[in-house]
């Protein structure tokens, strides 16, 4: 059973959606995101995936606030990332009411850190951010492509006891174009005890089905289900 993510990415405090990233490219599909993870829940999503895009750019965390009104709002499990770059970061998204932490620029550009708030806080509580073009892991809002090559890069991290990775195929992401299920397979065929979460791309309940076929373990969608691309009955009939 594949665990489904619905996503909520915010700038300026507003649910919104990006195409491969493109700050440019920007729709809101909410003004209220507090409101649209309580419709979640109310559906029956157990699990929410919240990204500050704003943070992402500015390299620090901006919209913790809108994450803590999520949070007290709602009973749901939420993930939080984007511009995660220290530690004071880190306690302010845990403060707010994350359970977990995506951990994506800063994998790439301080592993040493990174490592030690591996070993402070817990690999469980940890969410290793792996987003990938052309072979390479992309930082800085993906704004920049780094010399890091995916394999080894997830290798480092699952030797340190990273369970749980968030991959991202960023020529995919809010594309609709269907998501890099061969990437993904990949992925598990060398690491089969990862929990991945495959992110991008995904445009209906068949790439959904496709992916949970392939054995992958977790799924984040956003455009597909704000355009209406998703049938929910027959999505939670599936799982």
């Amino acid at each position: 059973m594949i665990e489904l993510i619905p996503a909520i990415d915010l700038i300026e405090g507003k649910c919104v959606r990006l195409t491969k990233g493109e700050y440019d490219s920007k729709k809101v599909y909410n003004e209220d995101p507090v409101s649209q993870a309580k419709e979640f829940e109310r559906l029956g999503f157990k699990r929410l995936h919240v990204v500050d895009l704003d943070g992402a750019k500015s390299k620090h965390i901006v919209n913790d606030a809108v994450l803590r009104a999520i949070a007290e709002a709602t009973n749901l499990t939420v993930d939080f990332g984007g511009g995660i770059k220290t530690e004071e970061d880190i306690e302010k998204a845990f403060a707010a009411g994350a359970a977990m932490v995506t951990l994506g620029s800063i994998a790439v550009t301080d592993p040493v850190k990174c490592c030690q708030w591996i070993d402070r806080y817990g690999a469980d509580r940890i969410i290793l951010g792996a987003d990938v073009r052309n072979g390479k892991i992309s930082i800085n809002g993906w704004k920049e492509d780094s010399s890091d090559d995916l394999m080894p890069f997830l290798r480092k991290y699952v030797e340190k006891g990273v369970r749980n990775v968030l991959c991202t195929e960023i020529s995919k992401d809010g594309t609709l174009a269907g998501p890099a299920v061969e990437l993904y397979k990949q992925i598990m065929a060398e690491f089969p005890q990862m929990h991945l979460i495959a992110s991008g791309g995904v445009s209906c309940n068949n790439d959904i089905e496709g992916l949970e076929q392939a054995g992958i373990p977790a799924v984040v969608f956003g455009k597909a289900w704000y355009e209406g691309r998703i049938d929910l009955s027959q999505l939670f009939h599936n799982n």
